[in-house]
C-alpha cells in the first residue's frame, strides 16, 4: 500500500460545488486540490501535477472549453486526463469535447458515486500509461 492515491485537481468558480466534489473525493482517499476558474487552473497545474483535473465548463475568465484546449495544447499537461462537468451534455457539447480530446463527462447535477467512479477509472487509466 506505498502507493499514494490519485491526485484530483477540481475547477470550479462555483464554491459550493468545488467544495462538494472535493470532499466526495477525499472521502475516497483521493489527493485533492482547488482552483477557482480556468486560469487558476493553468497556473496551478505545473506544481500539482494531477493525475485527473475535473473541469466545470461554465466559468468567468476562462470557460471549461478554452481550459482543456490549453492543457492539451501544452506537452506538460497533455498526458492529464480531463473530466468535463457540465450543465448540459448535449451532443453538440459531446462532439466538441472529443476534438479538443476531453476523456470522459459529467452532466450536473451528478451523482457523487458517478463521480468518484469517472475520477477512479481515468486516475487508472492515466498511472498505466505512466507506468508503461
Amino acid at each position: 500500500m506505498g502507493d499514494a492515491l490519485a491526485r484530483v485537481l477540481v475547477v470550479d468558480d462555483n464554491e459550493v460545488i468545488r467544495q462538494l466534489i472535493a470532499v466526495n473525493l477525499q472521502l475516497e482517499g483521493f489527493e485533492v486540490h482547488t482552483a477557482v476558474d480556468g486560469e487558476d487552473c493553468l497556473a496551478r497545474v505545473g506544481e500539482v501535477q494531477p493525475d485527473v483535473i475535473t473541469l466545470d465548463i461554465m466559468m468567468p475568465r476562462l470557460d471549461g472549453w478554452v481550459t482543456a484546449s490549453r492543457l492539451r495544447e501544452d506537452a506538460a499537461t497533455r498526458g492529464m486526463r480531463v473530466l468535463l462537468i457540465t450543465a448540459r451534455a448535449q451532443e453538440d457539447d459531446v462532439r466538441r469535447g472529443k476534438e479538443i480530446g476531453v476523456d470522459a463527462y459529467l452532466t450536473k447535477p451528478f451523482d457523487p458515486t458517478e463521480l468518484i467512479r469517472l475520477v477512479r477509472e481515468l486516475a487508472a487509466g492515466n498511472r498505466a500509461e505512466r507506468a508503461g
